[in-house]
């Protein structure tokens, strides 16, 4: 990998620590208020929602460990590819998980209950989650490195799934088509999957295409 100079290289650094804390902070709130809604409501969307934010706080350790070893040259090569392994198995663990419990529902047809705490924090994530993982790509593209880039990825992953949430909790709720939880589930599945073998073989999805902004 060709080492970039970056002039403000250790500014870039810290900014990017500021914003990986901010997402393990948001993610473990959220990962909580998640997964205790989604157990009372019997949501397995919600769960999975909020074990992905879990996941997310996995990867985000790595991503601290990677910008905590940039100063060391050899370090950093080191911490870039074991970054990217950790991110890129989270994936596929998330991915996995979901496909199972999601399946497991529709074939029981177990009706969640309706969550408005879980309406709600799929609402706040879709407007912090995108902030985050805009800022993420920034820090990324200075210090060009794959694996905060993939990190960023899966921050847009968890805005995605809480969109996908959002129409499942909804349409439950106001409609009553329990199914709908569990099939905006297995919709996340296949990105997901994407994203981690993506993640696993160096490079993260659509980094040509995300706004450079």
């Amino acid at each position: 990998m060709t080492q970039p100079v970056v002039a403000h290289r250790p500014a870039a650094v810290r900014r990017g620590q500021w914003l990986t804390w901010a997402t393990i902070g948001y993610n473990g709130l959220e990962g909580l208020l998640s997964v205790g809604a989604g157990l009372f409501a019997g949501s397995i969307a919600l769960v999975g929602f909020g074990l992905d934010s879990f996941i997310e706080l996995t990867a985000s350790g790595a991503a601290v460990w990677r910008l905590h070893m940039d100063s060391d040259a050899a370090g950093r090569e080191r911490a870039e590819r074991v970054a990217l392994r950790v991110i890129g198995w989270s994936f596929l663990a998330l991915a996995a998980y979901i496909a199972v419990d999601a399946s497991h529902s529709l074939v029981t047809r177990n009706p969640p209950g309706v969550s408005a705490l879980g309406i709600g924090i799929a609402a706040a994530s879709l407007v912090v989650m995108p902030l985050l993982a805009r800022a993420k790509r920034g820090v990324a593209r200075q210090l060009e490195s794959s694996a905060l880039r993939a990190e960023a990825r899966q921050t847009d992953i968890c805005m995605y799934l809480s969109g996908f949430l959002l129409i499942g909790l909804a349409l439950n709720a106001w409609l009553g088509w329990w199914w709908a939880d569990p099939a905006c589930a297995l919709l996340m599945v296949p990105l997901i999957v994407w994203e981690g073998r993506e993640t696993l073989r160096g490079r993260a999805v659509c980094d040509d295409c995300a706004p450079h902004t």
